[in-house]
C-alpha cells in the first residue's frame, strides 16, 4: 500500500529548561492512500499536536515524517507552506467560516490564496455547492444558514483545491449521535477515495465504526492501532 503518512521516531518538545513539556514521545505511524485513519485518546495526549506535525503547522523536535512521498521538515519554509497549500484541506471543529463573505467566497477561500482570480475562484466553489445541493445559498452569509449547512460548506472549503490529504480535527464533539454520523456521511461522500487519505482527530465513540484504521494514543504515544470497520469506504464506494 502506497503511504500517505510515515512516521518514525517523532517527538516534539515545547518550552525550555523548567518548563520544557514533551507532547509527542518517539511515535512511529502509517496511514495509506486511501484509508480514513482515526486518532483516538483522552484530551491532552497529544492528537492534536501530531496532526499539526503532520499538516507542517509545526516542526518535529525529531523523527523522520513522510507526508505525500515527500519530508515536508526538509523542505524551506516558503516550500512547506506551497506544499501545504497544494496538498493539505482542514476541516474544524467550529467550522471557522468568514461571516463577512458568502457561502461561496468562503469555499473559495483556499483559491484566493493560491493565487486564483475572484470569478474562476467563485464560479468553481458555486459548482461545488450546486453539487452539494446548496446552489440556491451560495450568496447567503453563515449567519442565514442552519449547522448542517455551515458544515457543509466547511467541507466543500477544505475540498475546492482537491487535497490529498484531509484532516478533520474533532468535528463531531459538540454534535449527538444523529448528527455526529450525519457528519461521517457527509465526510465519507466527499472525502473518502483511494487517491485521498484521510485523518480524523476524536474522541467520539459513536463514530469509529467509519475508520478503517483507528490509532490509539496516549502520553503521546502510539499504544497500539487497529483495524475499523470501515464503513465510510463502504459508503464512498456505494455513492
Amino acid at each position: 500500500m502506497k503511504h500517505a503518512v510515515k512516521a518514525r521516531g517523532i517527538s516534539k518538545w515545547f518550552g525550555r529548561n523548567e518548563a520544557r513539556i514533551q507532547a509527542l514521545r518517539r511515535l512511529d505511524l502509517n496511514i495509506g492512500m486511501g484509508e480514513l485513519a482515526m486518532l483516538v485518546g483522552p484530551s491532552g495526549c497529544g492528537k492534536t499536536t501530531l496532526i499539526s506535525v503532520i499538516a507542517g503547522l509545526l516542526e518535529p523536535s525529531e523523527g523522520d515524517l513522510e507526508v505525500l512521498g515527500e519530508l515536508p521538515n526538509r523542505m524551506a519554509k516558503k516550500e512547506r507552506i506551497l506544499f501545504r497549500r497544494r496538498n493539505l484541506g482542514f476541516v474544524f471543529q467550529q467550522f471557522n467560516l468568514l461571516p463577512a463573505l458568502t457561502a461561496a467566497e468562503n469555499v473559495a477561500a483556499p483559491l484566493f490564496i493560491s493565487g486564483w482570480k475572484r470569478g474562476p475562484a467563485v464560479e468553481k466553489a458555486e459548482e461545488l455547492l450546486a453539487d452539494l445541493g446548496l446552489g440556491d445559498r451560495t450568496h447567503a452569509l453563515p449567519s442565514q444558514l442552519s449547522g448542517g449547512q455551515q458544515q457543509r460548506i466547511a467541507m466543500a472549503r477544505a475540498l475546492i483545491h482537491n487535497p490529498r490529504l484531509v484532516v478533520c480535527d474533532e468535528p463531531t464533539s459538540a454534535l449527538d449521535a444523529q448528527a455526529g454520523r450525519k457528519v461521517m456521511e457527509l465526510l465519507a461522500e466527499l472525502a473518502v477515495r483511494p487517491d485521498r487519505a484521510v485523518i480524523v482527530v476524536t474522541h467520539d465513540s459513536r463514530v469509529l465504526d467509519f475508520a478503517d484504521t483507528i490509532a490509539h494514543m496516549d502520553d503521546g504515544r502510539i499504544t497500539h492501532v487497529e483495524p475499523g470497520a470501515g464503513m465510510a469506504r463502504e459508503l464512498a464506494v456505494n455513492q
